[in-house]
Formats: C-alpha cells, structure tokens, sequence
C-alpha cells in the first residue's frame, strides 16, 4: 500500500477535537494568551489524518488544524473484522502504541486520543495500550505512525513473490 496523499476533497469527513490548549507567553505588557488544537479528521472508511492548529481564539486554532489534518490524511489497512491484519507498536517521540487485531464483538479497546483516530480510521474491532509518554498530540501521531506502517497481506504476497495463503499459514 502507497502512503501517498490523499484528495479528500469527495470524501465525506468526520473529525473530533483530541485536545485544545492554552498557551501563555509573558511579554513585557503582560500575558499573551492563545490557543492550540489538535484535530483527528477521517471517513471512518480507511484514511485518517491529524492537524495542529494555533492561533488567538479557539475557533480559529481548529479551523486552522482542521486544515492541518485534511493535508496530512493516510490509507491505513482495515480488513473484513473490521480489524488490523497484524499487530504492531507505533512510535512517535517518546509515545509508544501498542496495537492488536481483535476478533468480531470486541469493538474499539483504546486510550482517548488513539481511541478518535482508530474510530475516524473505520475501525470496529481493535486493541491498543498506550506505552510510554501520554502527551496527546504524541499519542495520535504514534498511533497513525503505527497502522501506516502496517500492510496488507496482499502487498507483503506481491512483494515475495507468493500467495495470501502461504503468507498467512
């Protein structure tokens, strides 16, 4: 699977607000407060994207990481569970996510901010732990790093040269 970008402008999109925070910056005047948001965005039908976003009032900062996170969009693997093929740990920083394929009626066993990507990913049933630092932002790019980085049974066949039943058994 290609990790290119991805046109999101047909594709219906989803997105949630993991995190916004207040940022201060003392200056000889006094305080200058403004705003952070971190935004996941998806179709809850295999690409997902995350976006930063800063600025002097709230709405602002999240129409800005909006953006963000429409221009950072990946195809991640989802298969017929509704699952991961494999599992996987994503890293990003010092965050750790750990990742499993989960078997049908377990639905999404995951932390906050890994639980918004892999919900806005399409994912039905998977399970995470979260490892490591607990910074959101670090968490969601952890978490997107890791099921970038998993492919699917038919590249890895495609790539050696064999068939999907010789690599799964």
């Amino acid at each position: 699977m290609k990790h290119n970008k991805i046109d999101a402008s047909q594709m219906e999109l989803f997105d949630n607000v993991v995190a916004i925070k207040r940022v201060t910056k003392v200056v000889k005047g006094g305080r200058n407060m403004r705003f952070a948001a971190l935004i996941v965005v998806g179709d809850r039908n295999g690409h997902v994207g995350a976006g930063v976003g800063k600025a002097a009032e709230i709405p602002e900062a999240i129409r800005k990481a909006k953006d963000d996170a429409i221009k950072n969009m990946v195809a991640v693997p989802i298969n017929e569970n509704g699952s991961i093929p494999y599992g996987y740990t994503g890293e990003f920083g010092s965050a750790r996510v750990l990742l499993k394929s989960a078997p049908e009626g377990t639905g999404i066993i995951a932390g906050g901010p890994a639980r918004s990507v892999l919900d806005l990913a399409g994912y039905k049933n998977i399970r995470t732990k979260s490892l490591g630092s607990n910074n959101k932002q670090n968490v969601v790019l952890a978490t997107i790093e890791g099921l970038k980085a998993i492919r699917d049974p038919e590249d890895i066949a495609r790539l050696r040269g064999k068939s999907v039943d010789e690599i799964l058994n």
